[in-house]
């Protein structure tokens, strides 16, 4: 007598939130799909943080902020303007001054300002998908989306580091550690404003939207196709990279 064959589950990702982790580069789709069922964020978020401070250290004991320093005040017009009415004495004691607090209010600023980031973007997301969509998305899932999404981040972050180890101190530039993206080839004589927006069209930006777009699509595949999904996002991000290029010209 033949026998009907059971249909193969349909395979899920792993509910470790490390394996989640590798899931998200190399199986996206089954490893969202597991964190739209069961959401977990701590895990990404905390490596995000980690790695970023790490950077820093390196950064602080390889190559120093002095010369960074220099650099964002030559880039800024407002600091220009202020630096010309100071003696030479006065611009000695504001360089140290900027080199002395700057890791230190780096370090505070990755500890509190990332995770405040990522529950502002989980929180914009779900809304837009709610509204536009009429997802019954819950918040624990967005965040979980974004955190998991920001992996590339942790990969351009362990380059960045293994960089500042092997590359000539004197030839680093913080903000363009890895060259992932247009504003790392501009020249430095080039408008805030310019560099800002270069920098926006970066590879490992581009990359995250890109897993964000399968996290959100998988959430209700009914409501929020890939496309659209990806398509929200893109349009956000187009909108908060032409407020903070508009932002760099006013203000630099």
């Amino acid at each position: 007598m033949a026998t009907s064959a059971t249909p193969s589950p349909v395979p899920t990702g792993s509910d470790n939130s490390f394996a989640r982790v590798f899931g998200v580069i190399f199986s996206p789709k089954p490893t969202f799909a597991s964190i739209a069922q069961r959401p977990t964020w701590i895990v990404p978020l905390l490596l995000v943080i980690v790695v970023s401070l790490v950077v820093v250290a390196v950064f602080s004991q390889r190559v120093g902020w002095r010369n960074y320093m220099i650099r964002q005040n030559q880039q800024s017009s407002r600091a220009q303007k202020q630096m010309e009415q100071m003696t030479p004495e006065q611009r000695e004691q504001m360089l140290d001054q900027q080199t002395k607090y700057a890791p230190i209010v780096t370090y505070i600023a990755i500890a509190i300002v990332t995770p405040i980031i990522a529950l502002i973007i989980a929180a914009v997301f779900m809304g837009i998908f709610k509204v536009s969509s009429g997802s019954n998305m819950r918040f624990a899932t967005s965040l979980g989306i974004v955190t998991y999404s920001w992996v590339p981040g942790i990969i351009a972050a362990l380059l960045g580091i293994l960089i500042l180890l092997i590359k000539d101190p004197a030839t680093v530039d913080l903000d363009h550690l890895v060259a992932s993206n247009a504003g790392a080839f501009a020249s430095e004589d080039s408008a805030g404003w310019l560099i800002t927006l270069l920098t926006s069209f970066d590879i490992f930006a581009f990359w995250t939207m890109l897993l964000m777009a399968f996290g959100y699509s998988v959430t209700d595949r009914k409501k929020i196709s890939f496309g659209k999904a990806l398509t929200t996002i893109v349009v956000v991000w187009v909108l908060y990279t032409a407020v903070k290029v508009a932002l760099k010209a006013v203000f630099a």
